[in-house]
């Protein structure tokens, strides 16, 4: 399973980056009191900046490093079975105030096996994206086929990070008043309807700041790499041996930027694109492009499987096929629950993930010969995820309009997407619509995108070779951020890339070459060579849900919400 969907179904989530990151809890936690400072230790003398935060961060690290992490029996509410153990970080919700208020995170570990007489490499802490994801599940890949060799050299580190479950959850509604659905959505807004979702996007974003109150601007990624530094000091290391996955390569870019000589190895799947003038409005535009392609992709899939499906022999019948059944569920909501809105949800999911493919145009087929049943299953809200879902949404809100400027004005991003639909209709208004409160944020002291680089210089001595690994024709994280990643890290960094493939989340899904190339540089540090490419995966075969073993293997698949 690649990291991406393992964050995905444990989750039991839609996790998209910068279009969908779904979901978590109602009201903020409340903040620990205070923690001392070290004796002896002054508190940093420049308030509110960045290097204050900085100092900040380092201080945090420091009382970390001393105190560690005492990991015992998970919660109940992890779901998470031994030998899985669990610990709770604190780190301070504000770094400009090491000794101010702090916020638990929550932190999962299954130590190295030491197989076969392996030596323990250290801790490998894994971020899978989102924002808004959280990483409690990674530690459970020990017991997977195919991760022995890196299970048994390091302890596999997983957390949530703040905002996300347990870890001081943000919230921005209450989940038990949000729609759950049918929702009905336009194929073409109409002036009316973009004036309700400019509405509801300021009606969100109050609520963020109303439920969130003055923690709101510390939801960042530049928060997220100070916890991941403190992370790093708890768990005893001096160097970060780090995977990270969509978002989370973004993450670990920013930290590399800040913190080479504090890095050992590092993974980035499925890389964002780390150019300060695309983070993040224009990487949603280049997303929403991107998917277009992919959904072209699924349906030249069930096109060369009319025979299966009855679909339609191209892509553009299968379009047609596609709109049918969006104009009957428009009318009348399969199963009382799946309206426009859920079909597009559950059919963007196709868009990151070709696995899901079979099901996805079975359900198309049989809804159109009579029963619901199979689309019902797949696309109904699950109204058991409502709190996790109103809380992934929330971080990954909070995470993308804190970090950068955004426009407020909506004549621009009205302007850009109507440009941008009529090229790439299926997913560019729902982003447009999921990013809006950001033009609205009230948060007024926006930060500006870290400068991602470490080529000049020192900082480029110290950063030990980095790999990359990226799908081609991926939806979520298009292909140019991978190569852009790649220049801005300097030449230790290698790309791995999957040609003429596009699951998002490439290693562990199923390409033995790209899967070789990374477990070989966790293992021995080495990098294929500046760039290599790898065959595509196999696509997967057509299966009808009229088969039973086609229902067992949908009901591996993640919900969604």
């Amino acid at each position: 399973m690649s990291l991406a969907r393992l964050a995905a179904a444990a989750a039991g989530l839609s996790l998209t980056l910068c279009t969908g990151a779904t979901a978590v809890h109602a009201a903020a936690s409340p903040l620990a009191p205070p923690l001392p400072l070290p004796a002896g230790t002054a508190p940093p003398a420049a308030p509110g900046g960045s290097s204050a935060a900085e100092a900040g961060a380092e201080l945090a690290a420091g009382r970390a490093a001393a105190t560690g992490l005492r990991f015992g029996p998970c919660p109940y509410a992890e779901g998470l079975p031994d030998p899985v153990r669990c610990a709770t970080l604190r780190v301070p919700l504000d770094y400009t105030r090491p000794a101010g208020p702090q916020i638990p995170l929550t932190v999962s570990r299954v130590p190295a096996s030491g197989a076969r007489g392996t030596p323990r490499q250290g801790a490998l802490v894994h971020n899978p994206g989102g924002p808004g994801a959280s990483g409690m599940s990674f530690p459970l890949l020990a017991a997977t086929p195919g991760w022995e060799r890196i299970a048994a050299a390091y302890d596999l580190v997983g957390y949530a990070p703040r905002g996300v479950g347990r870890s001081a959850p943000l919230s921005c509604e209450d989940p038990a008043t949000r729609a759950q659905g049918p929702t009905q959505v336009p194929a073409e807004p109409s002036p009316s309807y973009k004036r309700q979702r400019v509405a509801a996007a300021r009606a969100y974003a109050r609520g963020c700041a109303r439920r969130a109150g003055p923690a709101l601007p510390h939801y960042s990624t530049l928060d997220n790499v100070r916890d991941l530094h403190v992370l790093r000091a708890a768990l005893g290391e001096e160097r970060l041996s780090f995977m990270g996955a969509s978002y989370g390569t973004y993450l670990g870019a920013v930290y590399a930027t800040l913190h080479p000589g504090r890095v050992r190895r590092m993974v980035l799947d499925s890389a964002v694109n780390p150019d300060p003038r695309r983070v993040w409005y224009r990487n949603n535009l280049d997303q929403a492009a991107a998917f277009e392609r992919r959904w072209h992709d699924f349906r030249a899939w069930v096109a060369r499987h009319h025979g299966t499906y009855g679909l339609g022999t191209t892509p553009a019948a299968v379009q047609a096929s596609y709109a049918r059944v969006r104009d009957a569920v428009a009318r009348r909501p399969a199963g009382g629950s799946v309206g426009t809105g859920e079909l597009q949800a559950a059919y963007l999911q196709a868009a990151y993930y070709d696995d899901v493919w079979p099901q996805r145009a079975a359900a198309l087929a049989a809804f159109l010969r009579g029963d619901p049943g199979p689309l019902t299953r797949q696309a109904a809200p699950d109204a058991a995820a409502a709190a996790e879902t109103e809380n992934a949404r929330a971080v990954y809100t909070a995470v993308l309009c804190n970090d950068a400027p955004w426009p407020g004005d909506w004549e621009t991003w009205d302007r850009d997407n109507t440009e941008l639909a009529r090229t790439a209709p299926f997913e560019t208004w729902a982003n447009a619509f999921l990013n809006l409160p950001c033009a609205s944020w009230p948060v007024r002291s926006r930060q500006q995108p870290v400068e991602v680089g470490v080529t000049a210089g020192s900082r480029a001595a110290a950063l030990p070779g980095t790999l990359i690994v990226a799908a081609e024709r991926d939806g979520a994280t298009p292909y140019p951020g991978a190569l852009e990643l790649q220049r801005r890290l300097g030449g230790g960094a290698a790309l791995v890339t999957e040609r003429g493939a596009g699951s998002h989340g490439v290693f562990g899904g199923g390409n033995g070459c790209v899967d070789r190339h990374v477990e070989r540089y966790l293992l021995t540090g080495d990098t294929p060579g500046r760039r290599v490419t790898c065959a595509p995966h196999p696509e997967p075969a057509p299966v009808s849900l009229d088969d039973g073993a086609a229902s067992a293997r949908g009901a591996l698949l993640p919900h969604v919400v």
